[in-house]
């Protein structure tokens, strides 16, 4: 990984969690994200929280930064999860999945993909310039047309070109988009 390259990273919750978007558990989550927001050399600048899934749009030193601030990320949102449910254990099905990102275009996609991926996964008839409550997009301010903001959730600001300004070279995001067929 270069300096430069934005990361997509996934963390999949086992199924016996259950459904990550209750309100418990996503204000769990939510609380985990702002407090391990930048650590370690890595700045977590956006997300959203899935049925079973998180995803995050990051920036990173290195390799070793990446991997330390989600590791403690995911111990953070374990522990908050376990915490709500009264439980122990397990809550992540697997380590976090991580894709590199060395292009304006590739940033933007993974941008898009990580902002409106509740209408990927939803078959419900959603207003065109709704945005998902439990992600960042209510702060995010690359809409092509601007949004109806509920909620508004920050976390760090970006630091590097790419998630800066430079994805915004393949062109702004629509909130309409829906990325990919639905599941």
């Amino acid at each position: 990984m270069r300096r430069y390259h934005a990361q997509h990273v996934t963390l999949r919750i086992r199924r016996c969690i259950g459904w990550l978007r209750n309100q418990r558990l996503a204000s769990a989550i939510l609380r985990s994200l702002r407090a391990g927001a930048e650590r370690f050399g890595t700045r977590i600048v956006h997300f959203s929280v899935q049925f079973d899934h998180v995803h995050l749009v990051a920036e990173a030193d290195d390799n070793r930064a990446l991997t330390r601030a989600i590791k403690g990320l995911s111990v953070r949102i374990a522990r908050a999860i376990n915490r709500v449910l009264d439980r122990s254990g397990t809550v992540f099905a697997d380590r976090y999945h991580a894709r590199g990102l060395a292009s304006p275009r590739a940033v933007r996609h993974a941008i898009a993909y990580v902002l409106c991926n509740y209408r990927h996964h939803t078959s419900d008839r959603l207003h065109p310039r709704w945005v998902d409550p439990l992600s960042s997009s209510g702060s995010f301010d690359g809409w092509a047309t601007p949004p109806r903001i509920k909620t508004s959730h920050t976390l760090a600001a970006p630091q590097r070109w790419l998630l800066l300004s430079g994805w915004k070279l393949a062109g702004l995001i629509s909130p309409a988009t829906i990325p990919g067929p639905p599941s």
